[in-house]
């Protein structure tokens, strides 16, 4: 029994929708094994422009600093705050947070259910056995780099992006998967473009120096293109890989279609801080805003729920109850019930609060 203060930043779209069943289940966590959660909400992304003029207040930043994690939504949507000619966006609240509280690492698993492994556009055969780690750098590369502007020339406009990466960003990522594949299959790929990229072949010189440190790790390479095959081609042979902040956000979204969908996905930004319980992180379903669907009882909140395990997991060391939301999911699965998302012909299709009640309900039953 514990107490833990946990900073919600519901966000925008269907980001309260699916929070709100996070929320659900971490009350039925705290219920059950007798620990007391602070939550403690403030607005984030479009919802924080509009009424504090800013995609994320100080304010917010400091409920942020004093907590021991946070649950985060989704940003975005509003089409007054995109386009390029928006100087204020609500991704930037993202950006922000990955940046002063230095998240560098983004974890996703992508460990398809056996009973959605025919809701995916890849053929059973190929996904079976599939689970797989994707480790992104978080805080540099073209992200972060600077200069970063559209400018006009003699010529006309031009664009210019910065891609740059230090020796030591490189080798805190490269760490971080090492020690992560220590407990799981001790097989680390590392993504890059070293083909024609200096900062890849930095980042290729760098973990090759990580590598002889892990010793019982195998380890090998992989450019970018080739393992955007091989995601479709051989999930199952892939156990952590580890990749800079480009390439990890276009191929987690790529390896989401292996579990069938982006509402399937959570993920975790962990940094080099430490609270009196765990890691401090970020936790957040990988899928958008979604506007298109909000209010309308159509989002997956399973990303969101296995968010919140993930929460429990690395930032409050609740490892027991983390494996029993994860439990809890997959005994919902194999019961029949689906969302929109993974919709299959005589399966239970229900709305996100049914589809959070009935994750709930497990939760009350399943092993711990």
């Amino acid at each position: 029994m514990g107490s833990y203060t946990i900073a919600v930043l519901p966000g925008d779209g269907i980001g309260p929708e699916v929070t709100e069943q996070a929320l659900r289940v971490l009350h039925a966590v705290a219920d059950r094994w007798g620990h007391t959660f602070f939550f403690q909400q403030a607005l984030v992304g479009a919802a924080a422009i509009e009424a504090e003029g800013e995609p994320i207040s100080d304010a917010t930043m400091n409920l942020c600093r004093r907590s021991d994690a946070i649950l985060f939504g989704a940003v975005g949507g509003s089409p007054r705050r995109e386009g390029s000619n928006a100087t204020i966006r609500p991704e930037q609240a993202l950006l922000r947070l990955r940046k002063e509280f230095e998240l560098f690492a983004n974890l996703r698993p992508v460990r398809p259910f056996q009973a959605l492994l025919n809701t995916s556009a890849i053929k059973a055969e190929v996904l079976q056995g599939t689970d797989l780690l994707v480790v992104r750098e978080l805080t540099g590369g073209l992200y972060f780099g600077k200069p970063s502007e559209i400018r006009e020339t003699a010529k006309g406009y031009e664009a210019v992006d910065t891609l740059i990466y230090t020796e030591a960003e490189i080798e805190r990522i490269m760490s971080t998967a090492f020690d992560l594949a220590r407990g799981r299959r001790k097989l680390v790929t590392s993504v890059d473009k070293a083909n024609v990229l200096s900062s890849s072949q930095l980042w290729r010189r760098v973990a090759d120096q990580v590598a002889t440190e892990y010793p019982d790790v195998t380890f090998e390479h992989l450019l970018v293109d080739a393992c955007a095959m091989h995601l479709i081609r051989r999930p199952a042979s892939f156990d952590v890989i580890v990749t800079e902040n480009l390439f990890g956000d276009i191929l987690t979204d790529e390896a989401s279609m292996l579990a069938g969908s982006m509402g399937m996905l959570p993920s975790a930004s962990l940094g080099a801080r430490r609270t009196a319980h765990g890691m401090f992180g970020l936790y957040e379903p990988i899928h958008g805003s979604a506007p298109d669907i909000a209010g309308q009882q159509k989002a997956n909140p399973v990303a969101a729920i296995l968010s919140a395990a993930l929460l429990l997991r690395y930032s409050l060391n609740l490892k027991k109850e983390a494996q029993a939301v994860e439990s809890a999911v997959e005994h919902t699965i194999n019961a029949g019930y689906r969302t929109e998302d993974v919709r299959e012909e005589g399966k239970n299709l229900v709305g996100t609060n049914e589809m959070g009640s009935q994750i709930v309900q497990a939760l009350l039953v399943v092993e711990a």
